[in-house]
């Protein structure tokens, strides 16, 4: 076959090498534009469109055989794309971090029956039980159709003005477990937002930065071994909560507002630490702002109450008090002697500001008989002890300090705080001797007397009044008790009349 070659053959053919020996010496390739970088092997030019890599779920990138060093795909179940680095044998975000492991958002838009699919079935259907140390990002406003268990998971929103969870009826934290929640607005009309009941002592429940409002109610948080809860507001509930059996009960900074109504927070139970710091708690008309009048409320340990301030229309209703009389308690005061009580509005209760004072008092020519052994010196006497019937005696201002019953306990004072202090002890006593002679006056700390602390006195003749300053500083413990007594050092024998005795302990 004869082949024939035109003009136009020759020019396509010269065309084609020329195209050849350009690529050839500029390895370059431009999408888009004539002109490609000169740094670049391809360059693609556009204002309109992108690069499509290759889109594959997680499961095929991993199904890739013997990846290339730097291969690039995009993976579609994790929205990123994926670069494969032959050094480490592993695939790792173009962005260069690694996405949170045990992490789910969930969104205003999203359907939660599928969302949380797998958390509604660990739940049987009736509630979302949350996997355990995992996070969960709310992300705008959610509605809940069923309570949430938290099992040890981390609740949080990103911005609690704008990251919000709803409940409208029922519960919407409700089980045993423990968990943490932080940065949302949580709104339950109708409807309780804690029903929460720590299965076991060791557990731990965390809040903080939130905001709970127009709540039927606050509700219950019991049994944990920790609860802290810092800067949380309260708005617009009908119900507040309660507090019940609770390791450390740890409230920082909470704001109450005065739209809220009923009990705005209740202990109950056992507490074996309660710190309450910062924060307010305006209290409405026909609410109370603290209540611990619950019959068998106790602290193992301490209980501070400080830097809160308490305002409202009726202080009456700052605080329901404990239940009084009682030894651990003081009429016109609030809390018992386990709490250190430091807040605006209402009374400052701590050991720090324990007090207390008697006065025994009769009238002229009479007086209370105090009869000393002939030994010289005689023995050292209480003033009080063995008499037939009380001492005209008053006891006041008593605040952590308490009096015992009985012929043993007449003009005594016992100190009932929990903490160990120095107090001052003042006072003077006034008696009456029998003769000329040479006396002496104690202060006896639990039943011994201080004797660096004596006074000495002098009568000159038979019935002399001597009058005698009493003055010690000492510490004293729980249920340490102050007493005076007298003894006689020389002189007439017989029995002293004491008219007039006071000591201030502070």
């Amino acid at each position: 076959m004869i082949r024939k070659y035109t003009l136009l053959n020759y020019k396509i053919f010269y065309l084609l090498l020329f195209f050849i020996s350009c690529f050839s010496a500029n390895a370059q390739i431009g999408i888009g534009t004539t002109n490609p970088n000169a740094s670049s092997v391809l360059d693609i030019t556009s204002t309109t469109q992108g690069l499509l890599p290759p889109r594959m779920t997680t499961v095929q990138r991993n199904a890739i055989v013997t990846p290339a060093d730097g291969l690039i795909v995009y993976d579609t179940d994790l929205k990123l794309l994926y670069s494969y680095v032959l050094s480490t044998l592993s695939w790792v975000p173009v962005s260069g971090a690694l996405p949170r492991l045990n992490f789910k958002r969930i969104r205003s838009t999203d359907n939660l029956a599928t969302v949380l699919a797998t958390e509604l079935a660990a739940g049987g259907g009736a509630k979302y039980v949350l996997t355990s140390n995992t996070l969960y990002e709310i992300n705008g406003q959610v509605v809940f159709n069923f309570p949430i268990d938290l099992n040890s998971a981390y609740l949080t929103g990103l911005d609690a003005n704008e990251d919000i969870i709803v409940k409208t009826s029922g519960n919407l934290f409700d089980g045993t477990t423990g968990g943490s929640i932080r940065n949302l607005t949580i709104t339950t009309p109708g409807a309780t937002v804690f029903n929460l009941n720590a299965s076991a002592s060791t557990l731990t429940f965390l809040m903080r930065d939130c905001i709970i409002g127009n709540s039927n109610s606050v509700g219950l948080i019991s049994g944990y071994g920790l609860v802290f809860m810092s800067i949380v507001n309260f708005s617009g509930n009908t119900n507040g909560i309660t507090y019940n059996n609770i390791g450390q009960l740890l409230l920082s900074n909470q704001a109450w507002f005065s739209n809220n109504n009923g009990t705005y927070e209740k202990f109950t139970g056992t507490f074996n630490l309660i710190e309450k710091q910062g924060g307010f708690s305006n209290v409405n008309t026909g609410a109370f702002g603290l209540d611990v009048s619950t019959a068998g409320l106790t602290i193992t340990g301490d209980a501070v109450l400080e830097s809160v301030v308490f305002t409202g229309p009726t202080p009456a209703n700052y605080v329901k008090p404990y239940v009084t009389p009682s030894a651990t308690t003081f009429t016109g005061y609030n809390f018992n002697t386990s709490w250190t009580v430091r807040a605006a509005g209402i009374p400052t209760e701590a050991d720090a500001s324990a007090v207390a004072d008697f006065s025994m008092d009769y009238p002229v020519n009479t007086g209370l008989g105090v009869t000393l052994n002939n030994s010289t010196p005689s023995d050292i006497v209480k003033v009080g002890v063995s008499t037939g019937t009380a001492p005209v005696t008053v006891y006041s201002n008593l605040f952590r300090f308490a009096t015992d019953a009985g012929t043993s306990g007449y003009n005594r004072l016992k100190y009932v705080g929990k903490k160990k202090r120095i107090f001052q002890v003042t006072g003077s006593i006034s008696f009456q001797v029998p003769g000329t002679g040479v006396f002496i006056a104690y202060i006896n700390k639990n039943g011994t007397p201080l004797t660096q602390y004596k006074i000495y006195g002098r009568g000159a003749a038979v019935n002399d009044i001597i009058v005698l300053p009493l003055n010690a500083t000492t510490e004293l413990t729980t249920n340490d008790y102050i007493e005076v007594a007298l003894q006689r050092n020389s002189g007439t024998t017989g029995q002293l009349i004491v008219p007039n005795i006071t000591v201030t302990i502070k």
